[in-house]
């Protein structure tokens, strides 16, 4: 609480600062590097709240220490760049987003940026989807998927995000220096929502290639999970968003669940392959759905299925060991 506090108090000194000087002069020049520096310490979390607070500590600025303000503000032909990215004045955060060049300071700030494509007013949207992709060029990778760690995982609860917008984090997505780095943090990463941000990138082909490498290599056990049945059913699933399905009609009764789509993928090595190495691997999240997968193709497997079921059945998870059990049971009927 005392960290935040702290945060809170330097966010609004910095936009303090960064409009202290002459109404005028702020046409010409203006100047927000204590705000950037302050930006760069604030985490990712809360962004409503940050955005919020930035923005009524603008307002407030300008209406109180410049009593000139109201009558130059329709002079205003400069702007405070990633400043006005949260101005209340949509004209203005517009403007903010058409003048930014060079890539993002920071992860928060090139998190406002793509907040943006959420934006009420439809021209802002607009110009968040032209500038973001230059933006993006031009900024450290890692900063991109420390926003999509942050984006992807809640942006279909984004109203006003339409395909077109989602469209522009996807042609991001497959710039060669971010799907690096976003293979990279999806591998190590120790925690976070690191399979939901796998099967959302999965609705453009950026990580077809690395599917082996994820599911073999990542630290986190459901990735590796989400990553085998991708190569088991050679595609990507992912949630659209939800919807209400009824259980019953007559009493109003009815739940929501989630809207699902899917795409095909080519996997390069075979399923037997990649049957064996989810059978050994380190984690029964993974193991289970080895052995889901050898009793759904049992009568492909050929003489391989045997061996796999025994290794199944000796498992010291009771999940995993009873799949094994149901495999041999059936390839003994089948004698």
């Amino acid at each position: 609480m005392q960290l935040q506090d702290s945060l809170q108090q330097e966010v609004i000194t910095s936009v303090n600062k960064s409009l202290t000087f002459d109404v005028l002069y702020q046409v010409i020049r203006p100047d927000i590097s204590t705000f950037i520096a302050a930006s760069s310490k604030l985490p990712l979390k809360n962004l409503d709240y940050w955005e919020c607070l930035i923005r009524w500590t603008i307002s407030s600025s300008l209406q109180t220490s410049h009593p000139q303000y109201a009558r130059f503000k329709n002079y205003l032909i400069g702007s405070l760049k990633w400043l006005d990215v949260c101005n209340a004045d949509g004209f203005r955060r517009e403007k903010a987003l058409r003048t930014l060049s060079g890539g993002a300071p920071n992860s928060f700030l090139f998190a406002l940026v793509v907040r943006k494509l959420n934006d009420w007013v439809p021209q802002v949207r607009e110009a968040a989807r032209d500038v973001l992709p230059l933006i993006a060029e031009c900024s450290d990778p890692e900063i991109i998927v420390d926003v999509l760690f942050i984006t992807l995982p809640y942006w279909n609860s984004w109203g006003r995000m339409g395909d077109r917008e989602k469209d522009i984090l996807m042609k991001i997505i497959l710039m060669e220096k971010v799907t690096e780095s976003l293979k990279k943090r999806l591998i190590y990463s120790t925690s976070g929502p690191v399979a939901t941000v796998f099967m959302q990138a999965g609705r453009i082909n950026a990580l077809d290639a690395f599917l082996t490498e994820i599911a073999e290599s990542s630290v986190q056990p459901t990735l590796r999970a989400k990553a085998y049945r991708c190569l088991f059913e050679s595609k990507f699933v992912w949630a659209e968003g939800m919807t209400w399905q009824w259980i019953d009609k007559a009493y109003g009764i009815r739940r929501s669940v989630p809207v699902l789509k899917e795409r095909i993928i080519d996997t390069k090595r075979p399923f037997l392959e990649n049957l064996k190495m989810a059978t050994i691997d380190r984690s029964p999240i993974v193991r289970r759905i080895a052995g889901e997968m050898l009793i759904k193709e049992l009568d492909h497997i050929g003489d391989e299925a045997f061996r796999l079921a025994k290794i199944l059945e000796s498992d010291t998870s009771l999940s995993v060991s009873e799949r094994g059990r149901y495999a041999l049971a059936d390839l003994e009927k089948r004698r």
